[in-house]
């Protein structure tokens, strides 16, 4: 899968490109039935909200389930991810982001490159996340918020939150926050399972909690540039890989 100079260059001017119906509902719905028990295994891999109970975070699902090691290299995940990247990849990061139906906690505003730099020593912000949604997400259900053009500005100086939500995150205060979304605003891209968002590494987002009856999980593979591989070990490899070998696709029927 390529994409066209018109994603690519939505991509360079906003810091993200949403695609449609990238994988169909038979390749989501095997996907989806890996869920509950990637939920059930007790592994530190598996974070939970602070109600110790609803799932937030499954990190490195793709070393805990062969159809979310099939996705990690799948072309149309690889490929994309290669052109805007400008070189191989790797994978820095891998989870599914739960969020479940009424108990699923908000993600702050901040942007990831923030984390990677203070926490694993990226050199540069040369990565993306590409996020797969496995559920349909409306403007209910706590939707990705962005910020357009807010990776214009490289990094921003960022604060460490420990205490919000049972993630530390490197976020961002709001005087910088409002004067970002008064130049670009803030847009929610919404879709039936199967869509897809590439976003920077540098651009701004977050998302409200999910107050809905309705799941809204979303799998992100964050890719980074071989030549731009971490220097600091700080954090289990789980949440932050070592191996900086170049991804090798697997077929693109692979899912099915």
């Amino acid at each position: 899968m390529k994409l066209t100079n018109e994603q690519i260059n939505s991509f360079k001017e906003l810091g993200y490109v949403f695609l449609e119906n990238v994988f169909d509902t038979i390749e989501i719905d095997k996907m989806n039935k890996e869920l509950p028990r990637l939920y059930n295994l007790d592994k530190e891999q598996i974070q939970r909200e602070k109600d110790g109970k609803a799932v937030r975070t499954v990190f490195a699902a793709h070393e805990l389930s062969e159809v979310f090691s099939n996705l990690s290299r799948h072309p149309r995940i690889v490929e994309p991810a290669k052109q805007l990247l400008g070189g191989d990849v790797y994978i820095h990061q891998f989870k599914v982001n739960g969020k479940e139906a009424f108990d699923g906690d908000l993600w702050q505003w901040h942007q990831d490159y923030g984390t990677w730099k203070n926490d694993d020593g990226m050199p540069e912000g040369l990565a993306l996340n590409v996020g797969l949604f496995l559920d349909d997400v409306t403007q209910f259900n706590g939707p990705l918020n962005f910020i357009p053009r807010s990776h214009r500005d490289g990094y921003i100086e960022a604060n460490h939150d420990i205490t919000t939500t049972s993630y530390p995150l490197w976020t961002i205060n709001n005087e910088t926050i409002s004067k970002l979304v008064e130049k670009g605003g803030i847009v929610a891209p919404q879709g039936k399972a199967g869509s897809m968002i590439l976003f920077d590494s540098t651009l701004v987002h977050g998302s409200p909690s999910n107050m809905s009856p309705w799941s809204r999980t979303i799998v992100y593979i964050s890719l980074n540039r071989t030549s731009n591989c971490i220097t600091k070990f700080n954090r289990p490899e789980y949440k932050a890989h070592r191996d900086f070998t170049p991804i090798t696709c697997v077929d693109d029927s692979c899912l099915r």
